[in-house]
């Protein structure tokens, strides 16, 4: 089992001390787990310049992806991926906002769909729990199968020390999160994940190539089976499911006429 660690903080602090423990946690599950790191405070990744390129042209075009690609194929490479970034604000920090931002293009386009997530977060008091269930929203959005969320309030800044109770809530987040990856089993999306997945597919036909606004959209659900598809083919899909996948891919289709997306040409 291969596990990707991103660390969305620019120092190692609480939030790390705590992925720190759940990694204790998932090698006493197996003393086989891989565990990659990647600190974003060390990739020197610039601001997301908005040029929409990602959106337009595909994400090879974005002026970052020398070092956004490195990071997209590190996820593909691992079973599982844990992100691990404080809590500002009630929010996640620029440094991992400005990562996200990068790959907003896969909202449209997602992928990663055998694989599971973890979000870890602490806050000196409130929040973390919002900004926890923020980001794994934004990973199922990506693909990602399964998303675990840890948020814990620290009661620090800067000296945090794990309660029994902290302890025992990262054990089991980390069984699970294990267990999941473990299975293999892959979930079927919620219909939150569904709506999205299945407007992008039906608004793409008005962006395909040789159309007035061809984008990158339109290539995509163009290829394989996916058009035919109320969500990828891999995850298994209940008949109620794929009903109410079809029913947002038909409305999707007619709300695209009246809402064309421009770009300068």
């Amino acid at each position: 089992m291969k596990i990707l660690i991103i660390n969305g903080g620019s120092r190692l602090g609480n939030t790390w001390k705590l992925t720190m423990l759940v990694k204790e946690y998932l090698l006493l599950e197996s003393s086989k787990v891989e565990f990659t790191e990647i600190h974003l405070k060390d990739l020197n990744l610039p601001f997301c310049a908005g040029c929409s390129s990602c959106f337009r042209k595909g994400h090879v075009y974005c002026p970052h992806n020398s070092i956004v690609q490195k990071i997209m194929d590190k996820i593909e490479e691992n079973d599982g991926v844990i992100f691990s970034a404080p809590t500002y604000n009630l929010q996640m920090p620029a440094l991992t906002k400005n990562f996200v931002d990068h790959l907003c293009f896969m909202l449209h386009r997602p992928r990663y769909f055998n694989k599971k997530g973890l979000v870890i977060s602490t806050t000196g008091g409130v929040g973390a729990g919002n900004s926890t269930k923020n980001m794994a929203g934004t990973m199922k959005g990506w693909g990602f199968n399964c998303c675990y969320t840890l948020p814990i309030s620290a009661v620090s800044w800067n000296n945090y020390v794990e309660t029994e109770k902290h302890k025992r809530k990262s054990e089991a987040t980390a069984r699970k999160f294990y267990e999941d990856i473990q299975s293999k089993k892959l979930h079927a999306p919620s219909y939150a994940i569904l709506i999205p997945y299945n407007l992008f597919r039906g608004m793409s036909f008005d962006y395909v190539k040789e159309s007035e606004y061809a984008t990158q959209d339109g290539a995509f659900w163009q290829e394989g089976n996916r058009l035919k598809r109320a969500y990828d083919a891999i995850v298994p899909l209940p008949i109620f499911k794929r009903l109410f996948g079809n029913m947002f891919y038909l409305l999707g289709r007619i709300m695209s006429k009246h809402m064309i997306v421009t770009y300068k040409k």
